[in-house]
């Protein structure tokens, strides 16, 4: 089993507060997770309601399948907002 992980980081222009923050992070952690099965969730930035910084892990039998798993969830999360991404780090 081979776990990859990714730090992401997204700037929400149109967030004037952690309410509108808080909806685009739900409503990107609970599309990923249904679309590929992985581990993704808030992991810094709590209080910048226009920065986002997301955690996701993926898991699976091999490196290429968990690569291949968490570059398309990374690019899912790019094209399923208008937020703009702005760093991604890989995490070993």
């Amino acid at each position: 089993m081979t776990t990859l992980s990714a730090r992401l980081t997204l700037h929400i222009p149109w967030a004037n507060s952690l309410k509108d923050k808080r909806q685009v992070s739900r409503s990107l952690t609970q599309k990923t997770r249904q679309k590929f099965n992985v581990s993704i969730a808030e992991v810094d930035t709590p209080d910048l309601h226009r920065r986002l910084t997301l955690g996701i892990a993926a898991l699976s039998g091999t490196r290429s399948q968990a690569s291949a798993l968490l570059e398309a969830a990374i690019r899912f999360v790019e094209s399923a907002t208008e937020a703009e991404l702005l760093s991604v780090e890989y995490v070993d």
